[in-house]
């Protein structure tokens, strides 16, 4: 028996990595685009959340989550975006990676991972590295050679706010060399 765990604290923010099933590198396609801004926007209505940072890759999407005051269940939220875009992935007939026995018996499809990874961001100085690390990630999987050509980024919004200028990225932040996994492989 796993005792894996998840912290909920009231209106927290939280880095999450959410994982396309096998790495499948479906998530940057014009459809997989569409159907996760749906997805995201339609989740948002019954449950409110803010996306503060936020990037797209082939294979895995990272996301720094900002909960509303007084509310703590992140994992709902992201469960419904993954529920909602399966389901609008698979109406439209595109396709999804074969399952195990088991996890075809627990009704799961081969859209996404079966866990997201979380991490609870603690303090502004966190906050910067989960945001740092968010931009960085096109450049450290080598898809881009500057930050600001990868188009699936909310760094194009940070450079706008003035929170970054736009050759940020030159190198690897040194915020960022310490952490762990940040729920990649």
């Amino acid at each position: 028996m796993s005792d894996f765990r998840r912290w909920f604290l009231p209106g927290a923010t939280y880095f999450i990595t959410v994982v396309s099933y096998d790495r499948r590198p479906i998530l940057t396609s014009d459809p997989a685009r569409k159907i996760l801004r749906e997805a995201i926007a339609r989740t948002r209505k019954t449950y409110p959340f803010h996306v503060f940072a936020t990037v797209l890759l082939p294979d895995h999407w990272h996301l720094v989550l900002q909960m509303p005051s007084g509310q703590t269940d992140y994992s709902v939220r992201v469960k419904s975006i993954e529920n909602r875009f399966t389901r609008t992935w698979l109406a439209n007939e595109l396709g999804e990676a074969k399952v195990t026995g088991s996890q075809a018996a627990n009704h799961e499809r081969g859209i996404w991972q079966p866990r997201f990874w979380e991490h609870s961001v603690r303090d502004e100085l966190d906050l910067e590295r989960c945001v740092d690390y968010v931009h960085w990630n096109p450049r450290k999987h080598g898809l881009v050679e500057r930050v600001r050509d990868w188009p699936w980024s909310s760094f194009h919004r940070f450079v706008t706010e003035g929170q970054y200028d736009a050759c940020w990225g030159g190198t690897m932040p040194t915020s960022i060399k310490a952490k762990s996994s940040w729920g990649e492989p």
